[in-house]
């Protein structure tokens, strides 16, 4: 354990690299997200979240160039941020053209849209052809005949495919608890 800033208790070194990068990159970086996405609210959150990613990871950060590795992690959240906007956005539109009567309250939107956006996460996270046979099947509801005729992939391919996908899936429930 090391101590840093005269303090009275020993830091673990991998919090005592963040606490440092913290301290001598949190205006640079927030300021950096201002000016790349115009609100400073949001900016201010993603610069926490970037940190809090750092100090979660338990890595020692010591190696590596600050703003590079800082801007890295933040631009994967404004990524995340944009993508998670764009699902809840789509979810609100498709809830316009709904009758009043079927519209969800607002805990259960809240439910719905987070569930979204892991899904959305999780199939972003797959490789492009297997997300491709994913949805053929899942939602297009096609055979696997009929994703190896349209993708002309062999129907062996298609369910090694399908098969990580599902993996994938169920890993991801099994991360969230559900």
């Amino acid at each position: 354990m090391v101590c840093i800033y005269n303090c009275r208790f020993s830091v673990h070194p991998v919090q005592a690299n963040v606490d440092l990068l913290y301290a001598s990159h949190h205006r640079w970086l927030r300021t950096w997200l201002h000016h790349r996405i115009g609100d400073a609210f949001l900016a201010a959150d993603l610069t926490q979240d970037t940190f809090l990613r750092l100090f979660l990871a338990r890595r020692d950060y010591s190696g590596h160039e600050p703003k590079a590795l800082l801007t890295t992690i933040a631009k994967g959240l404004v990524v995340d941020h944009w993508r998670r906007q764009e699902v809840e956005r789509a979810y609100l539109e498709a809830l316009a053209h709904q009758p009043a009567a079927l519209a969800p309250s607002p805990e259960e939107r809240l439910i719905v849209i987070e569930a979204l956006a892991r899904i959305d996460a999780l199939l972003a996270a797959m490789p492009q052809r297997t997300r491709e046979v994913f949805l053929l099947a899942q939602l297009d509801g096609l055979t696997l005949a009929q994703i190896a005729q349209r993708t002309g992939m062999a129907a062996v391919t298609v369910r090694r495919h399908i098969h990580k996908a599902l993996v994938a899936c169920m890993l991801a429930v099994d991360e969230s608890g559900e």
